[in-house]
């Protein structure tokens, strides 16, 4: 008797571990995901937040802050970089923009794209009337998306009339959206001013 009792509990013990091994794996893996996705995450909340109870950003360098700054749902913006930096009041995006950062050369771009926004070699800088490009990397690879699109990830919510501020050797530069579109990343021709 004492026998088959044994045999049942090693049974019993042999059938536990295949679900607490699984359970193990599970837990592992959601932690994973969440790890991956909670500044995305945490960007699309403040969004939300900010929508429902109608709060907005303001920079506190331009011209109107005492206007804005008398409205207590507005929250200040301070620029990370008024040499050159970038500011989406709409979305709360605040980069640096390092300048002349050649797209095609990904030894080059890819150090730079994770503390800030590139400006692609042989374009315009603000005030000098051209088309300026700048571009932002999401990520190079899906477990790294938090860490590297935290900044930009709610541009898609931009629309026309959006605000733009890029500040550039401590000037401001007010641009608005005025249309959006998804391209492909070999869709250079955008650029217009590339000549290799």
């Amino acid at each position: 008797m004492k026998n088959k009792n044994r045999n049942n509990k090693k049974d019993e013990a042999i059938r536990i571990w295949p679900k607490d091994l699984a359970n193990f794996f599970i837990g592992v893996g959601l932690c994973l995901l969440f790890l991956i996705f909670v500044s995305p995450l945490f960007q699309e909340m403040k969004y939300r937040f900010r929508l429902v109870f109608n709060l907005k950003y303001a920079i506190e360098s331009s011209q109107e802050t005492n206007k804005k700054l008398s409205n207590p749902k507005n929250k200040i913006l301070i620029p990370v970089s008024t040499d050159f930096g970038i500011v989406i009041p709409k979305i709360g995006a605040n980069a640096r923009i390092f300048p002349n950062i050649d797209p095609f050369n990904e030894k080059e771009f890819l150090p730079i794209l994770k503390l800030g926004v590139a400006h692609a070699k042989n374009t315009s800088f603000p005030g000098q009337g051209k088309n300026i490009y700048l571009f932002a990397h999401s990520t190079d690879d899906f477990y790294r998306v938090g860490q590297y699109n935290a900044v930009f990830y709610l541009i898609g919510k931009l629309i026309p009339g959006d605000e733009v501020d890029i500040f550039y050797k401590e000037q401001l530069f007010k641009y608005s959206v005025y249309e959006k579109k998804v391209v492909s990343p070999g869709a250079v021709n955008y650029l217009g001013l590339f000549h290799f």
